[in-house]
């Protein structure tokens, strides 16, 4: 178990005085996330794992939001190694980008006020706006992140985990539990199981495959961040879905997750 875990759920740090929050495009907010003060923060109030929205200075009177997720503020589990969730919050944000979608806010690597874990862009969305609420206006988007969750055999897509930005962009976050050697995927939208995968998102897949095959310098730095087997793994589920090119039908009493949000 890490040893640092912070131990109070209530734990918050300093909110610095006068100061507002700013909204950046990710091409200026980048450098900041890496290696901006964090100057403030609190805890969020859901989930097993200690999750914080933290203030990153931005300059006088005004800070940068972010999303802090310390290895060492991870529960542990039977089936995933310990300290490793940040990391597989990194990487499936690589992968992301090495396939071109889909959009999932910056995140990376860095130390915070507890300790190395995942640092992420805060995206201004609704909290009352789900999956639930999306899936018969978006289904174009939502099923390439179907078909992403198969990809990285993601353990745990609940409806909050689907956002809508305020500019009306679709958003994927919380994907701590991937990459996993062992078919995992939990997910709500059940309404994509047994679907065909668009032919578009085949070839890119296609083209994902040649890149971590032949690796480029993005494909090496997302390589370094799971194991080996991993990426065994991850190959062949890529090959599975060009062969057969279709979602899964899956067992709603063991591939849901709970809660549903």
């Amino acid at each position: 178990m890490p040893s640092r875990r912070p131990r109070d759920r209530r734990i918050a740090f300093p909110t610095p005085d006068g100061a507002v929050p700013i909204d950046l495009p990710e091409s200026e907010a980048t450098a900041l996330l890496r290696s901006g003060e964090i100057i403030g923060g609190h805890r969020m109030p859901w989930g097993t794992n200690y999750t914080f929205l933290v203030w990153i200075d931005a300059g006088p009177g005004k800070y940068l939001r972010a999303i802090y997720k310390p290895r060492d503020g991870e529960r542990p589990l039977r089936d995933f190694p310990d300290g490793t969730l940040y990391k597989r919050e990194h990487a499936t944000f690589l992968l992301s980008r090495i396939l071109g979608w889909p959009n999932v806010p910056f995140t990376l690597v860095r130390e915070g006020p507890y300790g190395v874990g995942s640092v992420q862009l805060y995206v201004e969305t609704d909290p009352e706006v789900t999956y639930f609420d999306m899936a018969a206006d978006r289904e174009d988007e939502l099923t390439r992140f179907a078909v992403f969750d198969l990809l990285v055999n993601n353990a745990d897509r609940k409806a909050g985990h689907c956002l809508l930005g305020s500019d009306g962009t679709l958003w994927s976050i919380d994907h701590g539990l991937t990459f996993h050697t062992v078919f995992k995927v939990r997910t709500v939208m059940l309404e994509y199981w047994g679907r065909t995968i668009p032919s578009d998102a085949l070839i890119d897949l296609e083209s994902l495959l040649g890149r971590l095959e032949a690796p480029d310098t993005d494909a090496l730095v997302f390589a370094d961040l799971i194991h080996q087997r991993e990426e065994r793994a991850l190959t062949a589920r890529i090959r599975s879905m060009l062969s057969d090119p279709e979602l899964p039908s899956l067992d709603p009493y063991e591939n849901v997750p709970w809660p549903f949000v």
